[in-house]
């Protein structure tokens, strides 16, 4: 017979101020094979866990029942606590009276009545409970980076410090990401490509880690320390091998093209490196653009490669390794005004730009060297609008989300235009101001002692007239419509995820929430991990943040990956599916259900009615399952099955349940 014991958390007023815990303690103290009931403030405090281990030889309890919170809040830590004791950590049951009852009733009444039941199901079901045992994962102690952005770059070197392998996968030709692409960087000011290309720099030249630029991800298989990972390597048509990156090739190409580093405001050649200061600093060819790939003609730059690096030959590469751990940092995108917002000219309007283009204005190595000017005449405008929130906080057509970043970058684009242009007006249109950051408000503050005029109102139109760009909106602290004749206006758009979010997600079994951002396992106890076990996120891939914060999280992956590749095995989950092959009918139903890709179909040859048969079954992965139950539903015959969770304790659940 089972001893089991009951313990109630009042979760200070969490619980008590809505649930009369004595009397879920009397109650459950009646219930079948419960030795001991008792309370306590605060279960999952060290006083608390000791009690329990107490009464646990006191009693000589079998099995235990925590009525608290939810298991995803504290079920590994009570686990945990009992290795500690002689009862098997999954005899153990979470009755959720916190979430699931006391936080949705303000009725003491009908949430003591919903605990008492709640209770009683995790008593019946705890009573069926059977000891589960982990098995051990070796690991590959070599980590993958996905996206060669300042988190991307962070985690690397941080993983790589620690004394481990990394290899980066970028999608462009350089690493660097957005961040290179700005001027400067609130609070301070500092110069962004003079903090971000020495960190190029140094992922570019560590022996620890390996970089693969224009290169993506293209398969993904396998499970936590052991990853099997196709990483597909574009055609460049440079041997970087040989390849001293002088740079004669692009002095020579013919071919002039809109430049994407400098958001379609400069030009770059067809056999180009997107900017100086690129790592690799070597450049690669444009097939769509480079005459001689397009049309078999010109091929200059092969004719001067002193070192004959030139390869029109070249084909994409294909190589699989393994990993044993991988960190998501693919960044964000911008939210693409012009196709969204119609009323601000829909792009028609060359001097309409976004925040990004005017980074690029700004900088002193972009197409006007730092000289801030018109895109459709070159002359300086002497009125300039900033216009925030363009797609964030707008769940009508953009987002309903705000991306973060946008009010200081706006201030910055507002000190930066009035300190280059000392006698022109900047009006700044704003919903509410933003700066929770260090030192944020005080350069806030700072901007608007420049000069810079700010108007709280959304802008409902933009229109050209006699050569300006003509922005109506409203002033809502003193109630009137305000016009703005502006010789440009510099949009501060949203941030969205990266095109690659939807494709990577599905791959590596990473959810995504209702804006489409990566999801982290648990906003607060784990905000790098995902549900998937080793792989992780930092910066903008998981939503908007701006640097500090990416690079705060990066460094947070990187030393979660380096705990994991501190042990030579890992600990496997015990509450896995696992499939009776005597019932599986080989539908794949299973299969093509599964959110980890942890269940394949085998052949299997045996003996039936006294003749060896051959059909498929199914199997589950130890290490890629997460025991999320999906396949147990999907299952008609009923193979399936999950451990911890199986038909009979659910029954005994619903039975305790409808026992009045």
């Amino acid at each position: 017979m089972s001893r089991i014991g009951v313990f109630i958390c009042h979760c200070g007023s969490n619980i008590a101020g809505t649930v009369d815990v004595a009397r879920v303690v009397e109650a459950a103290r009646s219930f079948p094979n419960v030795v001991v009931a008792d309370d306590n403030k605060y279960t999952c405090s060290d006083p608390g866990q000791q009690s329990i281990k107490e009464a646990i030889v006191e009693y000589n309890l079998d099995r235990i029942v925590i009525a608290s919170c939810s298991p995803r809040m504290h079920e590994l830590t009570f686990r945990k606590m009992l290795k500690d004791t002689s009862i098997n950590p999954y005899m153990l049951e979470i009755a959720n009276i916190r979430e699931q009852c006391s936080w949705v009733h303000k009725d003491i009444e009908a949430g003591t009545v919903k605990a008492i039941d709640l209770v009683k199901m995790a008593t019946a079901k705890v009573d069926k409970d059977t000891p589960l045992f982990t098995t051990t994962i070796p690991i590959n102690k070599r980590a993958l980076v996905i996206g060669g952005g300042i988190a991307g770059m962070q985690a690397a070197l941080d993983i790589a410090d620690a004394g481990y392998p990394v290899t980066i996968v970028e999608a462009e030709p350089s690493l660097g990401g957005k961040m290179v692409m700005l001027d400067k960087t609130f609070p301070t000011m500092d110069c962004s490509a003079c903090i971000c290309t020495p960190k190029m720099a140094d992922v570019g030249s560590h022996p620890n880690i390996t970089v693969k630029t224009l290169s993506e991800v293209e398969q993904v298989s396998g499970y936590v320390g052991n990853f099997e990972v196709t990483i597909r390597e574009k055609a460049k048509y440079v041997d970087y091998a040989t390849c001293t990156g002088c740079g004669l090739c692009e002095t020579k190409c013919p071919t002039k093209v809109a430049s994407e580093f400098d958001q379609g405001l400069g030009q770059r050649k067809a056999i180009y490196k997107p900017f100086a200061q690129a790592v690799p600093s070597k450049p690669t060819i444009d097939a769509a653009h480079c005459r001689k790939l397009t049309s078999d003609k010109c091929g200059v730059c092969e004719k001067l490669c002193p070192t004959k690096a030139i390869n029109f030959a070249d084909e994409d590469k294909l190589t699989t390794e393994t990993y044993g751990a991988i960190v998501v940092a693919i960044g964000y995108k911008l939210i693409d005004w012009g196709a969204l917002y119609g009323e601000y000219g829909g792009g028609r309007y060359s001097d309409v730009i976004s925040g990004l283009q005017f980074e690029r204005l700004v900088n002193a190595s972009g197409p006007t060297e730092g000289h801030i000017t018109r895109p459709s005449d070159g002359t300086e405008p002497k009125t300039v609008a900033i216009i925030k929130c363009v797609g964030s906080r707008d769940p009508e057509k953009g987002r309903s989300y705000c991306s973060r970043a946008c009010c200081m970058y706006g201030a910055k684009h507002a000190h930066q235009y009035l300190d280059k242009v000392p006698d022109g007006r900047c009006y700044v249109f704003y919903m509410d101001v933003r700066t929770p950051g260090k030192g944020y408000d005080e350069f806030y503050m700072n901007t608007q002692h420049d000069g810079a005029v700010y108007l709280r109102g959304r802008v409902s139109k933009i229109f050209e007239q006699g050569g300006k760009l003509i922005c109506k909106g409203e002033d809502t602290l003193i109630g009137k419509q305000v016009e703005v004749a502006a010789d440009m206006v510099v949009l501060e758009t949203a941030m969205v995820p990266a095109d690659a979010a939807d494709r990577l997600g599905s791959m590596l079994g990473v959810t995504r929430d209702k804006d489409l951002w990566l999801s982290e396992a648990h906003p607060k106890l784990r905000p790098v991990e995902t549900n998937s076990g080793g792989i992780y996120l930092a910066g903008t891939c998981q939503g908007p943040k701006d640097i500090p914060d990416s690079v705060a999280q990066a460094s947070a992956a990187a030393m979660k990956v380096a705990i994991l590749f501190s042990k030579d095995e890992l600990e496997s989950n015990a509450m896995i599916a696992g499939s009776d092959a005597s019932l599986c009918n080989g539908c794949g139903a299973c299969v093509n259900i599964c959110p980890y890709s942890a269940i394949t179909l085998e052949e299997v040859t045996r003996r039936e009615n006294s003749r060896m048969v051959t059909r498929q079954v199914s199997r589950v992965n130890p290490g890629l399952c997460q025991g999320c139950g999906a396949c147990t539903v999907a299952c008609k015959p009923g193979a399936m099955d999950l451990k911890g969770f199986s038909d009979e304790q659910i029954m005994k659940e619903v039975e305790a349940l409808c026992q009045w």
